[in-house]
């Protein structure tokens, strides 16, 4: 039997195979970049709406959910992030990653997160004052500092009757006269992770700082661990958060409310705001209409993330996150996106609520 052989390919037969497989590479390759213009494959998984992120514990809720927007994963790479404070001039977001000892800025218009001041000496909260400048808790200074125009610090409080403060940590500003009042319960004082180590020769306090004459007053001490702090959205009554349990067993989690007098300079009238079963409120904030969003953490799935309570303290809602959050603030030009200083990331998410 005669063995015959396939034929040889002519050189025709070659070039035409080579043009169709370009062909066909092109139709592939732009059918991958019509791909990728729509979301997909790369980038994060589409995700169906409304986001699982919404938790309804209140009707009163459902008026702040917006049905059609995605949590967002800004950036990751923190150790422990915190002390987020927008800047509508700038259209940024200033925030601390305390272990690293940098301040980080989130850029509204690029999305993008990078160095903004190192050393930092370990600051935690900030905020900025009616005038736009940049305003500091120090944790390894023990100090608060406000930033002038040309950048350089001017220190504002560093000592109470002659005591080193604790480890100031989060900090507003009272409309009224510019009055500056800040926590100091100085969990940067308990290790170096987040500071320096030394004994506190302070009460775990709230301060005022009178802008005019650089006079601070010890506001109250009649909490165990001062955290987050913010005010109403007429300043007539300042919400603390009180996160005794990091030291402190069997104490709970609470927010705490004093009344407003003499523009920020005198609390009166202490009362229990909400308590927390689990977890720890660490930042918060109010929105317009008075509801109080506060970061969470330590409570673990379910628990960590955003709570929110209405103004008679009933807890309406929750925005369930993958990370614990510590703080937040309102961004942006109609301030309706949450931005969240989470453990490890920073993430945003639009609301149909407004902030303060």
């Amino acid at each position: 039997m005669t063995e015959t052989s396939s034929p040889r390919p002519s050189i025709v037969d070659r070039r035409a195979f080579l043009t169709a497989a370009a062909a066909a590479a092109a139709s592939i390759a732009g059918s991958a970049a019509s791909a990728q213009s729509q979301g997909f494959p790369v980038g994060p998984e589409p995700a169906r709406y409304p986001s699982g992120v919404w938790k309804v514990h209140d009707e009163r809720f459902r008026k702040y959910m917006i049905g059609n927007t995605p949590l967002v994963r800004e950036w990751t790479g923190a150790l422990w992030a915190e002390g987020p404070a927008w800047n509508g001039v700038g259209r940024y977001v200033v925030f601390s990653d305390i272990p690293h000892d940098v301040q980080m800025r989130w850029d509204e218009a690029t999305g993008k997160v990078t160095p903004f001041r190192s050393p930092s000496n370990f600051s935690n909260g900030n905020t900025f004052d009616w005038q736009g400048r940049q305003l500091s808790c120090e944790h390894q200074t023990a100090r608060v500092v406000r930033y002038e125009y040309r950048g350089e610090p001017t220190v504002l409080a560093s000592t109470f009757e002659g005591k080193r403060l604790n480890a100031p940590n989060d900090i507003v500003v009272h409309p009224e006269g510019g009055g500056i009042l800040f926590t100091d319960p100085g969990y940067g004082s308990h290790w170096y992770y987040e500071g320096t180590v030394r004994p506190l020769e302070l009460p775990t306090s709230v301060y005022h700082i009178d802008p005019q004459n650089g006079r601070l007053t010890k506001l109250t001490d009649e909490i165990k661990k001062p955290n987050g702090l913010c005010f109403s959205p007429d300043y007539r009554t300042l919400y603390v958060a009180d996160t005794a349990p990091t030291h402190f067993p069997g104490e709970k989690a609470k927010i705490l409310a004093w009344t407003v007098e003499s523009n920020g300079a005198r609390l009166t009238n202490r009362r229990e705001f909400a308590t927390l079963d689990a977890g720890f409120h660490d930042g918060i904030r109010a929105d317009v209409d008075g509801n109080l969003w506060c970061g969470t953490g330590f409570g673990g799935d379910g628990v960590d993330g955003v709570h929110v309570y209405a103004p008679d303290g009933k807890r309406i809602g929750q925005i369930l996150m993958p990370e614990g959050t510590a703080n937040l603030c309102f961004i942006g030009k109609n301030r309706n996106r949450l931005f969240m200083t989470s453990s490890q990331s920073v993430y945003t998410l639009y609301t149909a609520a407004q902030g303060v």
